[in-house]
């Protein structure tokens, strides 16, 4: 019988595969009719259908608090996919995988430090430094551009941004011991209810343009498997594994992403693309068998309480 350890490590894997494929969805679905706000929609409103009769045997809205709802829905919720997708528009797709997930282990960490006042270990260190050389040499030598190139760097800076937000989601996650049924409320429900009728009387879509195979794809990808399969697989990971070394994980996206882009996308994978492998690879086990969590709460106690 397989330890809650292993469990974790098999999560994590999972997820690690599931965000490379919906980075390739997501630039597809970025670059189709629909707009940003059509993708949002798809992602939540088909993830509340699913889970709300589910939900409501359980109602988890009565254990939580209205500070961790909003956090925890926001966290991982509308200003996180729309800065994403919206950098899908200006930014090719390995540089999603770049930015979200290499960017990963150096803010989980820095969190750590700040918020837990963990300290890296000198191996860690080491991991997350090949793993950022790596990650830079994979954008150094990526192939194609989205549309509007001289916007390009703000695509970069969207990523990072919804990185940093997707971070903070691990870390609170982590901290307040969020149930399954909790997880799915907070980034399911709370967004639609919160996003749909905005979208309908008030934004502008492209879903008469779009085929119905990309609001399929997009509606499946986003409303079932990132957004409810993915974070509940994160949620479980990052319990028993760590933010830190799940996020050393899912820095292994960006290399995987670009093979992904070149059989689906025919984009190019370039000799850079390969050497970036040969450090990643290593970068993500040295942080992940070393990671040494000593979560001290001093900082964010009153947020624990909340």
């Amino acid at each position: 019988m397989p330890t809650q350890k292993t469990l974790g490590y098999i999560a994590i894997m999972v997820v690690v595969c599931m965000w490379s494929g919906w980075i390739v969805t997501s630039r597809s679905g970025a670059t189709s009719p629909l707009t940003i706000y059509d993708i949002a929609v798809l992602r939540y409103g088909v993830s509340a259908l699913i889970t709300f009769p589910f939900l409501l045997r359980y109602k988890p809205w009565k254990t939580l608090s209205l500070p961790r709802l909003l956090i925890t829905s926001q966290l991982a919720g509308i200003p996180y996919i729309l800065a994403v997708f919206l950098a899908f528009e200006l930014a090719p797709a390995a540089h999603g995988g770049i930015f979200m997930n290499g960017a990963l282990p150096a803010i989980t960490l820095l969190l750590g430090w700040v918020c837990f006042k963990e300290h890296p270990n000198r191996v860690q260190y080491g991991g997350a430094a090949l793993i950022i050389t790596g990650a830079a040499l994979t954008l150094f030598g990526s192939s194609g551009s989205g549309e509007g190139e001289n916007l390009m760097w703000l695509g970069d800076l969207l990523f990072l941004f919804s990185g940093l937000l997707f971070a903070l989601y691990m870390v609170f996650s982590k901290l307040w011991l969020l149930t399954p049924s909790q997880i799915l409320f907070c980034s399911s429900v709370v967004n639609a209810v919160i996003l749909v009728p905005v979208w309908y009387f008030f934004l502008p879509t492209g879903v008469h343009e779009a085929t119905l195979s990309e609001i399929l794809l997009q509606g499946v990808y986003q409303g079932v498997l990132a957004t409810l399969v993915g974070l509940l697989l994160v949620a479980f990971a990052v319990r028993h594994i760590g933010a830190p070394t799940a996020a050393a994980f899912m820095s292994g996206v960006p290399s995987i992403a670009a093979i992904l882009g070149y059989l689906i996308l025919g984009e190019e994978v370039n000799l850079w693309v390969w050497i970036s492998l040969l450090l990643l690879t290593p970068g993500i086990i040295l942080t992940a068998v070393f990671s040494q969590e000593k979560y001290k709460r001093p900082i964010i106690t009153a947020l624990k309480q909340s």
